[in-house]
């Protein structure tokens, strides 16, 4: 079939994210030590394991003839593009990565990346989170990317200090009640 009936394309540009922010203008790919390993090991587990395994499905798909109607090859040429996608990806953003590390600020009452920071609400609500690199960020385990709207409201501040987060109802006050450094 023609690629002028399918929705392939010839360049990079449509790089999947993995669902990650693409970096901003002028800014380095902060990641944790803990982050970038689990970055290359996805790497590595996808190069070494997981791609010569679709490889070897399509070759064996391949040789079971009309590959139009053969869903093993159809289905496995798809899988093997997400996956060289993806590899695309990491080695990107693995090569621009910047590593941080967090130890330097033990101690410290000043929010910088990788701190774990309580905040205060008007309400007098605490939340607790951690600001982490785009790649390694998950909200579900109460961490926030440092590009995040929270995240850049809370850089800099130190425990006591009350900051701004604009939010789509407006404007908030958060007090920054407590900042600390956990090994990472």
């Amino acid at each position: 079939m023609s690629k002028a009936f399918t929705k392939e394309t010839d360049n990079d540009e449509d790089d999947d994210l993995g669902g990650a922010p693409p970096i901003p203008a002028g800014s380095k790919n902060y990641i944790t030590r803990r982050g970038y390993d689990r970055l290359q090991l996805e790497l590595k587990t996808l190069v070494d394991d997981e791609r010569p395994k679709v490889v070897e499905a399509v070759h064996w798909a391949a040789k079971n003839g009309d590959r139009s109607e053969n869903g093993d090859y159809l289905y496995g040429k798809k899988r093997l593009r997400e996956i060289d996608r993806r590899i695309r990806f990491l080695t990107k953003r693995l090569e621009i990565a910047e590593v941080v590390d967090t130890r330097q600020h033990q101690g410290s009452d000043q929010v910088f990346f990788g701190a774990t920071v309580t905040y205060a609400d008007a309400q007098g609500h605490e939340k607790t989170l951690t600001i982490l690199g785009i790649d390694e960020a998950d909200s579900t385990q109460a961490q926030v990317s440092w590009i995040s709207p929270i995240g850049r409201a809370l850089l800099k501040s130190r425990e006591g200090d009350e900051v701004r987060l604009q939010t789509p109802v407006g404007v908030q006050i958060l007090e920054i009640v407590q900042v600390r450094y956990e090994s990472i």
